[in-house]
C-alpha cells in the first residue's frame, strides 16, 4: 500500500467534515480538563465551534507567552489534560525552558504517517540520532518507527565514531535525524573507507535544501522531511511528490496575520497555527511562531489533505526601537484602525545611527496628507515612539510574512 491509511486519499470535503465535527467535543474536553483553556474559553460555546470561522474567533495562544504561564502554573501553565501518573509517561523539557507532557498512548506525536511516507515499513533497523536527553526528539521519532513495526538502534547525538562502528556491525536501513548529522557520518565514513548501509532518512530540525537531498539521493539515500513540534508533534510531511509538506489528518491548520488571529487569504505568508485533537494536551489554536503559505491543489502523491510550503521563518518579528519594543501585533491594531489599509508594514533603519520608523501602507486609490497624519497619530499612540507614514500601490509589499523589517546596520 503506497498510503499510511485510507483517511490521506478521503475527498476534501469529507475531511473537512469530519475535521470540523470533531471540534466541539476538542473545545468541551478542554474546557472542563485544563485550567488555562478553561479560563480562556469560558464565554465560548463549544457546540457553537464547528467551521472555521467559528474557529477563528477563539483566542490564538503563542509559543512564545508559553514560557510565562508555565512559570505562572508548573509544570504545564495549565494547558495539559494530564498530571503525573500513568497517563503522562515523560516529561521533556525544551530552550526556555518549556516542559510538555508526552503522553502513554502509541505513537503519541503522530509521527508514523511521516515515516511512512518517507519509505520507512516494519523490520527496518533504523539508526535514531535525535537526543534521548531532556528534548524529546528522540523519543518523537522511536515511537514512531515503534508503531510501524521497526526496530530502533537509540544512537542519540555526537559520538561519531562509535556511531559509524554501530552502523557497520548492524548494517540499519534507515537513519533518523538532522541533515547536517547524517551528512557529517556520510563523509566520516568515505574517509574510513565505509559504505553506510542507509537507503532512506527522514530528517528534521534544520533546513533541508534541494541541493543537500540530491547529494543524498547521488548516495543511494533517499531522504524526505517534516515539520513537526515538541508541543503539537506532527504538523506536515514531506512525500514523493517532493512539492509542499502534507498537512496530518489530526490536526487544523490555519495560516494567519502575524500577531493577530486572522485567517490570511489562500496562498498569503503568515503564521502557522494549529489546533490538536490531542486529548492530554488539548492545544486550541496554538501560534507556533513560525511562517508558511497555503499550497494551491493537492498533491500529485494522490494524498488529498492541504499543503504548507513548509517553514519560511519565524512570525515573531518583535524589535526594539530607542530602547522600546515593537511589536507585530502593534502594527495589526493600527491597520485595524484605519481600513483603507490593506497591508502594512513597518521599516526599521537608522540613517546617520538614528533609528528611524516608517510604515508603509499598501492603499486602495493612494493616500493623502491627511490620511497619513491619522495613521501617524495611531502609530504614536500604540508604540509610543514617532514614525513616518509611506502609502504603496496594492500588491506592492513581497508575500514574505514580514510585518515588521529590521533593515538596520551598525557599521
Amino acid at each position: 500500500m503506497n498510503f499510511y491509511d485510507e483517511r490521506e486519499t478521503r475527498d476534501p470535503d469529507q475531511r473537512e467534515r469530519e475535521l470540523m465535527a470533531r471540534l466541539p467535543a476538542q473545545i468541551a474536553h478542554a474546557r472542563a480538563n485544563a485550567p488555562a483553556f478553561a479560563r480562556l474559553l469560558a464565554d465560548v460555546d463549544p457546540a457553537a465551534v464547528s467551521s472555521r470561522a467559528a474557529l477563528a474567533a477563539l483566542p490564538v495562544t503563542r509559543k512564545s507567552e508559553l514560557l510565562e504561564l508555565q512559570k505562572a502554573a508548573r509544570p504545564f501553565g495549565g494547558f495539559a489534560a494530564v498530571g503525573w501518573g500513568a497517563a503522562c509517561r515523560r516529561v521533556f523539557a525544551s530552550p526556555g525552558p518549556l516542559y510538555e507532557p508526552e503522553g502513554a498512548r502509541a505513537d503519541y506525536y503522530r509521527l508514523a504517517r511521516a515515516l511512512f511516507a518517507a519509505g520507512f515499513r516494519a523490520g527496518d533497523l533504523v539508526h535514531n540520532t535525535f537526543s534521548y536527553h531532556f528534548t524529546p526528539a528522540g523519543s518523537m521519532m522511536e515511537t514512531a518507527a515503534h508503531a510501524l513495526g521497526c526496530t530502533v538502534f537509540p544512537a542519540g547525538t555526537g559520538q561519531t565514531e562509535q556511531q559509524l562502528a554501530a552502523i557497520a556491525d548492524l548494517r540499519p536501513d534507515a537513519y533518523v535525524g538532522t541533515p547536517s548529522f547524517l551528512r557529517i557520518l556520510l563523509d566520516k565514513a568515505e574517509e574510513f573507507g565505509l559504505r553506510p548501509s542507509f537507503t532512506k532518512a527522514f530528517v528534521s530540525g534544520e533546513a533541508f535544501p534541494p541541493s543537500l537531498r540530491d547529494a543524498f539521493a547521488a548516495r543511494g539515500i533517499q531522504a524526505f522531511q517534516a515539520y513537526a513540534t515538541a508541543d503539537i508533534g506532527l504538523i506536515a510531511y514531506e512525500t514523493e511528490a517532493r512539492e509542499g509538506l502534507v498537512v496530518d489528518e489530526d490536526v487544523v491548520v490555519e495560516i494567519v496575520r502575524p500577531g493577530t488571529g486572522d485567517p490570511v487569504a489562500p496562498g498569503e505568508v503568515g503564521e502557522v497555527v494549529v489546533t490538536t485533537f490531542n486529548p492530554d494536551y488539548p492545544l486550541i489554536r496554538f501560534g507556533t511562531g513560525d511562517l508558511s503559505a497555503l499550497l494551491p491543489g493537492a498533491s500529485p502523491c494522490g494524498r488529498t489533505n492541504l499543503r504548507i510550503k513548509g517553514w519560511m521563518g519565524r512570525a515573531d518579528q518583535t524589535t526594539k526601537v530607542k530602547g522600546m519594543f515593537v511589536h507585530p501585533g502593534q502594527i495589526a491594531q493600527v491597520v485595524k484602525r484605519h481600513p483603507e489599509i490593506t497591508r502594512a508594514r513597518l521599516v526599521v533603519d537608522n540613517p546617520d545611527l538614528n533609528d528611524r520608523m516608517t510604515l508603509m501602507c499598501e492603499v486602495a486609490g493612494g493616500g493623502g496628507e491627511t490620511l497619513a497624519a491619522a495613521i501617524a497619530a495611531s502609530l504614536r499612540e500604540l508604540t509610543k515612539l514617532r514614525g513616518e507614514v509611506a502609502f504603496l500601490p496594492g500588491g506592492a509589499l513581497a508575500n514574505d510574512g514580514k510585518v515588521i523589517d529590521d533593515m538596520r546596520t551598525y557599521a
